[in-house]
C-alpha cells in the first residue's frame, strides 16, 4: 500500500513538473513573439497594446484632437495633432515639412530614435486611418525604424472585454531627437515624371469621380495611364478602421488589373489619402519598390506641361 501511494506521489509530482515547464514554454514563446512584434510589425492588435502599456521603450502617440485626448486615452500616451505633420502652407503642393522642424517635433514629443512609435488614431473610417499612415510614412521618411499602427484604433482597443483608459494627462520630457534621412522615400515632380516616361506603373488612389475628371482640381483627370483604386475599400466596410486581409487586399488589387507587388508610385490629391494604400503595399504586403507621392495632383496638375488624361 505504502509502495503504491508512494508511486502515485510520484507521478503526480512528475505530472505538476511538466505542467510548469509547458507553462515556461509558453511564456517564452509569447515573450519571444511580443518582442517580435515591438520590433518590427507595422500593425498591432488591440491585444497587444493591452499587453504593452507598460513597456519603457513603446511610446503611444494618441492623434485624437485635444478634446478627445483630454476626456480619455491611453496611460502615458502622446497627443498630437496631424496639422503638425503637414506644411500649413504646402509648397506646389508638397506637405512634408522639414527635417529640423521635425526633429523638433519628436523631441517635444519625448521621443527618441530608439523608441518604438505606436500611432493610435480612433479608428472610425479610412481618412482617420489615413492621418496614422501619413505620420507612419513621414516618420519613415526620416528614418525612424520601430513604427506601428494599432488596427482599428482607439474604437477596436475600446471593445476589449477591460480596456485601460485614463484621464490623466502625460508628463513629456522632452528630447533631443536626431533624424536619419531617408529621401528615396519620397520622389519629387521631376522623379515621378521620369518614372512615368520610363513606362513605371502609376496607381491614382483618389475616388473613381477624381479619376475621370468629374470632380478635382483646376485641371480635372489623372497622370495618363494610371490606373485607379479609391483607397477607402482596403479598409473593411463595416469596421472603418481595420485594413483588408493582405489575400483581400491583393485580390482587390487584381480585381483593377493592378499588381501590388510591382514597382509602382502611388498618389491622391495631396498624399493623404495614397499613404493608406503605400502603407498596404510597402509595409504589409511588403512591396519597398512601391512609392508615395508627396505632392500627387495638388502639385502635378499647378504645371501646364505635365501631362493629364481623362480615362473614358
Amino acid at each position: 500500500m505504502r509502495a503504491a501511494r508512494k508511486q502515485q506521489s510520484g507521478a503526480t509530482a512528475y505530472e505538476a513538473c511538466l505542467a510548469w515547464a509547458r507553462t515556461l514554454v509558453a511564456f517564452f514563446i509569447f515573450t519571444v513573439s511580443t518582442s517580435v512584434a515591438s520590433a518590427s510589425s507595422p500593425l498591432v492588435s488591440a491585444e497587444w497594446v493591452l499587453s504593452n502599456l507598460g513597456s519603457e521603450d513603446v511610446v503611444f502617440v494618441d492623434l485624437q484632437p485635444v478634446n478627445g485626448y483630454a476626456r480619455v486615452h491611453l496611460p502615458n500616451a502622446v497627443n498630437t495633432q496631424y496639422g503638425q505633420w503637414r506644411q500649413r502652407r504646402p509648397v506646389k503642393g508638397k506637405a512634408l515639412p522639414d527635417i529640423a522642424y521635425l526633429e523638433k517635433l519628436l523631441g517635444s514629443l519625448g521621443i527618441k530614435p530608439t523608441d518604438h512609435i505606436v500611432l493610435t488614431p480612433i479608428g472610425m473610417n479610412a481618412g482617420e486611418i489615413a492621418v496614422a499612415t501619413r505620420i507612419y510614412w513621414t516618420l519613415k521618411v526620416i528614418g525612424h525604424e520601430k513604427v506601428s499602427i494599432l488596427d482599428g484604433g482607439l474604437i477596436a482597443y475600446s471593445r476589449l472585454p477591460k480596456p485601460i483608459f485614463t484621464k490623466q494627462m502625460t508628463r513629456v520630457r522632452a528630447t533631443k531627437y536626431t533624424a536619419n534621412p531617408n529621401p528615396a522615400m519620397a520622389p519629387s515632380m521631376d522623379d515621378v515624371l521620369t518614372a512615368w516616361k520610363k513606362g513605371m506603373a502609376i496607381f491614382d488612389y483618389r475616388s473613381h469621380e477624381e479619376y475621370v475628371g468629374k470632380a478635382g482640381g483646376p485641371r480635372p483627370g489623372t497622370i495618363p495611364g494610371a490606373q485607379n483604386l479609391p483607397f477607402d475599400q482596403l479598409v473593411e466596410p463595416k469596421q472603418g478602421g481595420k485594413f483588408l486581409t493582405l489575400e483581400r487586399a491583393k485580390a482587390l488589387f487584381s480585381t483593377q488589373g493592378m499588381d501590388p507587388m510591382q514597382a509602382h508610385i502611388g498618389f491622391c490629391n495631396s498624399g493623404h489619402r495614397a499613404s493608406l494604400a503605400w502603407f498596404v503595399t510597402h509595409e504589409l504586403l511588403g512591396n519597398k519598390q512601391g512609392l508615395l507621392y508627396d505632392g500627387s495632383m495638388a502639385e502635378w496638375q499647378q504645371y501646364p506641361d505635365n501631362p493629364i488624361a481623362v480615362p473614358k
